[in-house]
């Protein structure tokens, strides 16, 4: 009678055990959410400063870029208007 009673009490400590472990992956999930949730929002803040800030720059760019107004790569070609050839998964062959 006594080694099912250590059986069940040893049972018990261990499911006592594994419901603490779960209640602190609970709390630290929950700061991790938290914190996700904060940095996705300074993220956000950051995104759109950057987009202010690089209104102005922009609009000088198309200013001094002529009528087109368009954004030049390395080569002088407007970026945007720009086609290149090949099949989907293909790198473009630079020239």
């Amino acid at each position: 009678m006594l080694w099912p009673m250590f059986f069940l009490a040893l049972a018990f400590c261990g499911i006592a055990v594994l419901g603490v472990l779960a209640v602190r992956v609970g709390l630290e999930v929950r700061r991790f959410t938290r914190a996700v949730g904060d940095s996705s929002e300074r993220i956000t803040r950051a995104a759109e400063d950057l987009e202010r800030a690089a209104v102005p720059l922009a609009g000088r760019a198309g200013a001094a870029g002529g009528a087109a107004g368009g954004v030049r790569g390395a080569r002088g070609a407007d970026v945007h208007s720009e086609v290149r050839q090949g099949t989907p998964g293909q790198r473009p062959e630079q020239s």
